[in-house]
């Protein structure tokens, strides 16, 4: 909640002119990301569940709300609901597949889906009008037309709700059970954890994670094109869940961050990287590397050591002018 008050705080900062506009939708961008990418820790980082067709499924939410709120001009709230529904259905289609198929395969499953959809985006003209792309204007909420600031406080509200969610998912027996199918098939099911009824329910988090986050985008940036729901997205959001830590929403947001928010937010504003714009994939890999081979649990891995470096710091201080002042030797 603390975090969502900041973030509320320098959206209106940006509204005010003290820090840049750039700045702040950049960030909103990047929030968007990082709800996928929560919904994505619930499959892999819980479930230990692959998947690879996460740009299908955001690229669907686009088109969803584009289709239903832009062209036939249904309410949001109808959207809204047909987008969960359709999220519930393609999570449990996908969700059965991963009974009878596991690991690599059931990657490799999931990336044919997210290629069909991206095919079905490309052909289904009258749906999403195509390789133009399909654009999204004058979005309402409730009759009301809806301002960029207003889009942006959605896109904070729906971002903090999701954290707060996640949260009680993996902290509750639901959590505890996807991690344990997750460590064991076999001890799961000999505890009384049903695989059909979780597998089922961690693709349908998911999707409805990444469907959500489908809306939000289109809300933001009013424009999705096919090309953008590739294999490069799906891989980013996979790595910005295992660079940042796969059980940890701080880690999750600071992956997001490194992956998406580093090259809008940082590295866009030097020189070099203004005349050399594809560089800044080269750091993002190198750092992916860094941490990958120093810290395999993630960036929230680094903080945890760099945490207890300062605690035993601290304490060697403390004994050193305990020493120095009384006299006293631990």
């Amino acid at each position: 909640v603390l975090f969502g008050a900041i973030l509320v705080v320098l959206r209106l900062l940006a509204f005010g002119g003290v820090i840049p506009n750039s700045l702040m939708k950049s960030l909103v961008i990047t929030m968007i990301y990082a709800i996928i990418a929560l919904g994505f820790s619930l499959l892999l980082g819980y479930a230990g569940l692959a998947s690879l067709g996460t740009a299908g499924f955001v690229g669907l939410g686009t088109y969803f709300i584009g289709h239903f709120s832009g062209t036939l001009g249904y309410p949001f709230l109808a959207t809204l609901l047909i987008s969960l529904l359709g999220a519930v259905v393609l999570g449990a289609i996908v969700g059965f597949i991963s009974l009878r198929i596991e690991g690599m395969y059931l990657a490799i499953i999931t990336l044919g889906l997210s290629e069909i959809l991206r095919e079905v985006f490309k052909s289904f003209t009258s749906f999403t009008n195509g390789v133009n792309g399909l654009g999204f204007r004058d979005f309402a909420l409730f009759g009301l037309p809806v301002s960029e600031l207003a889009v942006d406080f959605i896109v904070i509200f729906v971002f903090i709700l999701l954290i707060l969610g996640t949260l009680n998912i993996i902290k509750s027996p639901t959590g505890r059970a996807l991690l344990a199918m997750k460590n064991s098939d076999s001890a799961a099911q000999s505890m009384g954890i049903g695989l059909m009824k979780y597998r089922l329910l961690a693709f349908t988090l998911a999707t409805i994670y990444a469907v959500i986050g489908g809306l939000l985008y289109m809300m933001d940036q009013q424009f999705s094109i096919p090309t953008t729901w590739s294999l490069d997205f799906s891989l980013n959001i996979l790595a910005a869940v295992v660079v940042g830590g796969a059980q940890s929403i701080t880690g999750i947001i600071l992956g997001t961050f490194m992956i998406f928010g580093l090259n809008m937010t940082v590295l866009k504003e030097i020189a070099f990287f203004q005349q050399y714009p594809d560089a800044t994939w080269i750091v993002s890999g190198l750092l992916i590397i860094l941490i990958t081979m120093f810290y395999p649990g993630g960036l929230i891995r680094l903080l945890l050591a760099i945490k207890f470096w300062f605690i035993k710091t601290g304490k060697k201080l403390k004994r050193k002018w305990r020493t120095y002042r009384y006299g006293e030797d631990d």
